[in-house]
């Protein structure tokens, strides 16, 4: 289907070929707009989410990627995100219906080669602790994978 360089880092195996080649898409599209970002980050909550990125001014945004409407549909744990984010997407590929997904957050069609944004989310800034342990999961996710990449065998 895809060439081995399209997922080059370790997976998980819980998302499926669509939902990565939207994630693959998503990221290009933020690094794009000066964005970094980490995916399957664990939250304070519990949760775990799809992409978390960062801009240079600390501002932080959750894609929740969606890769069929039965996926958005058995999908109940979405909402608890925007406590962990300035601005929450979601991120889907073409075939998916746009107008399965809730007007108060926003919407980004994606493939495995880019991304466009459909639908700019609305702002609702975090507290300032949770934006400060944000940063750090962020941060030590981040560092901890590029380690595990440099040296397989520290993990």
């Amino acid at each position: 289907m895809f060439g081995e360089d399209l997922f080059d880092l370790p997976r998980d195996g819980r998302q499926s070929e669509k939902a990565l080649m939207v994630q693959r898409g998503v990221g290009r599209l933020l690094r794009a707009s000066g964005m970094v970002m980490v995916t399957e980050l664990p939250l304070a909550s519990g949760r775990r989410a799809d992409v978390v990125a960062i801009d240079d001014l600390g501002d932080f945004w959750i894609v929740e990627v969606k890769s069929s409407v039965e996926d958005f549909r058995c999908d109940l744990k979405w909402p608890e995100y925007r406590h962990h984010c300035d601005r929450l997407f979601f991120a889907t590929h073409p075939d998916v219906p746009a107008d399965i997904f809730p007007g108060d957050a926003g919407l980004i069609v994606a493939d495995a080669f880019g991304a466009e944004i459909f639908r700019h989310a609305p702002e609702h800034r975090m507290a300032s602790s949770t934006r400060r342990a944000m940063l750090l999961r962020f941060a030590r996710a981040a560092a901890g994978r590029l380690h595990t990449l440099y040296d397989p065998a520290a993990a």
